[in-house]
């Protein structure tokens, strides 16, 4: 049984067994990259949340979509437009990533720092 939240993100990623899942795994290569120390927490009765002086980001899967959650994404610039999700309230935003969608990795590890950025202030 998975015990420590990295083992249940690893195995959320395996249950899904599909470009979810593929999807998921690629978020979090990515926010590792952006961020090495950036710890892992599994929250919520099953969401990969990351944290770095507080909470970064959520990475929810749905049938349709992989959803990722900026807590305070409405607070952070996005020149590459990737938020297109959660555009109404006034403290998060996020992206929807549908199959076959191209994530522009640079531009979310720029997010991700910028997120971490606005933690530590």
């Amino acid at each position: 049984m998975a015990d420590s939240p990295s083992d249940k993100i690893d195995a959320r990623i395996d249950e899904l067994g599909d470009w979810r899942g593929d999807t998921l795994a690629l978020i979090r290569t990515l926010i590792k990259k952006a961020v090495p120390d950036v710890t892992e927490e599994w929250k919520w009765r099953g969401v990969p949340t990351w944290y770095h002086d507080g909470m970064i980001c959520t990475g929810e899967t749905y049938k349709d979509k992989v959803k990722v959650t900026f807590a305070k994404g409405a607070s952070l610039d996005d020149p590459a437009g990737l938020f297109n999700s959660s555009l109404g309230g006034n403290t998060r935003r996020a992206i929807d990533i549908a199959d076959g969608d191209n994530l522009d990795q640079d531009a979310f590890m720029a997010l991700i720092r910028a997120a971490v950025a606005l933690n530590a202030q």
